[in-house]
Order: C-alpha cells, then structure tokens, then sequence
C-alpha cells in the first residue's frame, strides 16, 4: 500500500497577501540557517549607492530630453 496524500484546504481570507509562516513544510524559525542577519548600515548604504549610480546617466538622459522638448514646444507656441 503506498501512503496517502494530504488533502490539501485552500481558505480564501479575502486579502491579497498572506502570512505563510504558520503554513506546515513552511520555514521554520528555529532554523538559523535559513534566516539572514539584518544587514547593517552600511550594506544598505552601498546598496542604496550602488542603485542611485546605475540610475543617474538615464536620469540625465530623460531630464534633458524633456527640457529639449519643453523648448521645442515654447518656440512653437510663442512664435504663432
């Protein structure tokens, strides 16, 4: 005889997110290994600086672009 399976219950709360941490087979907090320490300040901080760099020349990009755009419509406007 093989082993039965668990039925499985779905309860619809009706909210769109749901804490799964009291789910069975889920992470258990007793495990160590499995939780990461809270990173420290200045991880977050290079994180964060990491992020701002990788974003700075595109945000240069449409900022210019828009005032290009900007003055292309107020010539436009201005002269008629």
């Amino acid at each position: 005889m093989g082993k039965k399976k668990e039925k499985v219950t779905y309860i619809d709360d009706g909210r769109t997110l749901a804490d799964m941490s009291g789910v069975k087979g889920g992470m258990r907090l007793g495990k160590k290994s499995s939780i990461r320490p809270r990173p420290d300040a200045k991880d977050v901080w290079e994180t964060y600086w990491s992020a701002v760099k990788m974003m700075f020349v595109p945000m240069l990009v449409v900022i210019v672009c828009m005032a290009v755009v900007y003055m292309i419509a107020y010539f436009l406007f201005s002269v008629m």
